[in-house]
């Protein structure tokens, strides 16, 4: 597996370090400076990241996923006016400035690696910013094959064969990979691999929240037009052949204490409810931001609904902050539909 270089290593000796992709690895990647548990000027400071390196190794995917962190992201940016973007006005979460991502490669105007480096030791002496450099770097190999898998051109081999433009800016940038503080090899990555790297490595410390949503709907009026997790709660017995549980729903009581009287109640529940919990990390790990589950029954008023408030609860209680819709509970036709579907 590639290596991936963390800001341990001096700046002028950043040899590789074998380190295999995973979760728990990537987990050990050192937070940037701003991220520690540190008091004082630090915590109101600007944190800026440039981002760099091969063309084709991943900048525009690294960008993206920072993007989705809550960065505000640059791209081709010229870095000679970094400083004065660094002194403009900035967009304001919670009372600090939102961090900001700067991308640029071989292709950006002005650019010259040795002019960069001199900008970022003039501008790391700074009290008010965090400032950092990760560079993306790739094996040749990899890089002539996404180049010919695209067939795209190389913009510095424009009437050479791929390699010799790999070869050619792998030199130019030669100067500025020595002083990066971050290298991440992308050679073995996909771009989901990837992401996920950087997600472990620049997410903010408290995690990017998921937004989840537990509903309830009746099949009778149709499948919900967007639901990752979907549960039939049919099998369960039908309170609206009661009449005096007909006219109440999944909300009232008695209607709650009669579905879990079904013996199929408590086994399927605690089923359900472990495996969301054991979903939903995972969703998170993968970068997803919107969870929608959803729990059906015939008419949308009795089954579903008290299985999407006994669900919500439990995700409460496992620190989750679910949003609990009911699609079909005010329904005035409900009772008509369930009696066509059940004949």
């Amino acid at each position: 597996m590639a290596p991936i270089l963390t800001p341990e290593v001096p700046r002028g000796d950043n040899r590789n370090l074998a380190l295999p992709f995973g979760p728990r690895q990537a987990q050990s990647l050192r937070p940037m400076p701003d991220e520690s548990d540190e008091s004082g000027s630090k915590a109101t400071s600007q944190r800026v990241l440039l981002v760099t390196g091969l063309l084709g190794a991943g900048k525009t995917t690294a960008l993206k996923l920072l993007e989705d962190l809550g960065w505000e992201v640059i791209d081709n940016f010229p870095v000679r006016l970094l400083d004065r973007l660094i002194d403009s006005p900035a967009p304001v979460a919670n009372g600090d400035r939102a961090p900001l991502a700067i991308g640029f490669d071989s292709r950006t105007r002005g650019f010259n690696p040795r002019e960069t480096i001199e900008l970022v030791k003039r501008l790391g002496g700074r009290g008010d910013i965090e400032l950092a450099t990760l560079f993306l770097d790739c094996g040749s190999a990899e890089l002539e094959r996404r180049y010919n898998e695209t067939r795209r051109r190389h913009p510095l081999a424009q009437d050479m064969p791929v390699a010799s433009g790999i070869r050619a800016e792998r030199e130019l940038l030669e100067p500025l990979r020595r002083w990066a503080d971050m290298v991440i090899d992308t050679s073995a990555f996909s771009a989901n691999e990837l992401g996920q790297v950087m997600r472990q490595r620049f997410a903010a410390a408290d995690g990017q929240a998921l937004t989840v949503t537990v509903s309830s709907f009746g099949f009778a009026r149709g499948m919900p037009p967007v639901a990752d997790l979907v549960f039939d709660m049919r099998f369960l017995d039908n309170p609206h052949w009661q009449p005096k549980l007909k006219p109440l729903t999944g909300q009232d009581q008695p209607v709650g204490d009669h579905i879990r009287a079904d013996p199929a109640f408590g086994e399927a529940f605690a089923r359900i409810r472990d495996l969301v919990l054991f979903l939903l990390p995972r969703y998170q790990a993968q970068g997803k931001a919107y969870v929608n589950i959803a729990f059906g029954c015939t008419g949308g008023r009795h089954r579903s609904v008290f299985f999407a408030e006994e669900l919500t609860a439990a995700l409460r209680q496992s620190g989750f902050s679910p949003t609990l819709l009911h699609r079909n509970l005010g329904a005035r036709a409900a009772d008509l539909l369930e009696e066509a579907q059940s004949r």
